[in-house]
């Protein structure tokens, strides 16, 4: 049979494979997830963590996220199907119906509970539980649709991981692993609004009130510049509670002044009245990944090797 000729009408139905129960966990956004997960409990642990647990709150740190990403991907269909970068996905071409789609999500996040409570601690359990609530109640279903605030309060979700890597190790949170939560807190508008940017006619056409959408371009890249000082700050406060030394502080310095540099750059073409183009945006949303990254390592090897020295 050639590409040319019609598919019988009574062809048997595509089947998925695991390879597509996994896409519905959203492998690309769990990486960075997974990652302050990890490097968060080399901080709290000052050291290199039991690899037992390393491994337990690995598996489920991303159970427990990809749960996440197929409950969003449900609630989302409808617009997913509306929006040519997802309408591919398995829940709105039919691939995987919504009953077992919402089967797997839920049998991932029991296991990644159960996993976390027996083998960790039930704080890292409850905390997991928080930011999957968090990502599905609070951001995809009352925020996403209905304020420009979403990804202000609803990135909350995402500020999570490092509290369930720290709870694992620790049993209890201290101000510096509040420290971690409230980076993350105020890094995700300046990552996630320079894509918003890029793609604002899309979430245009299917009504999601982004804020490039409902304030324009102008407003966004103003509040991407004061997100983005609120989280450099943020990121050198540590050191002054003697949480982390010099290593880290002068990471953070560095990787911070870059990020304002982008931040900046981007403002400043935006006022000058020109349209947003990919060669101002796009490094500032890759660069923003690999601060976040980068950050965590250094906070993870500062306090090793300071605590190694005595």
């Amino acid at each position: 049979m050639t590409t040319s000729e019609p598919i019988p009408a009574d062809a048997a139905p595509a089947r998925a494979t695991w390879r597509d129960y996994l896409s519905l966990t959203k492998p690309k956004v769990i990486s960075l997830l997974l990652w302050t997960t990890i490097t968060a409990m080399f901080m709290a642990e000052r050291g290199l963590p039991d690899l037992w647990l390393l491994v337990v709150v690995s598996l489920a740190g991303y159970m427990s996220a990809g749960s996440a990403g197929v409950f969003n991907m449900i609630i989302d269909r409808d617009i997913d199907l509306k929006m040519a970068r997802t309408a591919q996905r398995p829940t709105t071409s039919g691939l995987i119906s919504t009953r077992d789609a919402a089967a797997f999500g839920g049998a991932l996040q029991i296991l990644s509970f159960a996993m976390l409570w027996v083998w960790a601690t039930p704080l890292s359990a409850w905390m997991s539980l928080a930011g999957f609530l968090t990502y599905v109640v609070v951001y995809t279903q009352l925020l996403k649709r209905n304020t420009w605030h979403n990804i202000v309060l609803g990135g909350a979700a995402g500020c999570f991981p490092p509290l369930v890597g720290w709870a694992a190790v620790t049993g209890d949170l201290n101000l510096f692993a509040w420290f971690l939560f409230a980076i993350i807190f105020f890094w995700t508008p300046v990552h996630f609004w320079a894509l918003a940017l890029m793609i604002k006619e899309e979430y245009r056409e299917v009504g999601i009130p982004m804020l490039p959408v409902v304030h324009g371009d102008r407003l966004t890249v103003a509040q991407i510049g004061l997100y983005a000082i609120y989280t450099v700050v943020l990121s050198v406060m540590p050191v002054f509670f003697r949480e982390v030394g010099a290593i880290y502080f002068v990471t953070a310095a560095a990787l911070g002044a870059w990020l304002l540099v982008l931040s900046w750059r981007l403002y400043r073409h935006v006022m000058a009245g020109k349209a947003v183009e990919r060669k101002v945006a796009v490094p500032l949303y890759l660069y923003s990944m690999l601060y976040l990254a980068l950050l965590f390592v250094a906070a993870a090897a500062d306090r090793m090797i300071f605590a190694a020295l005595g």
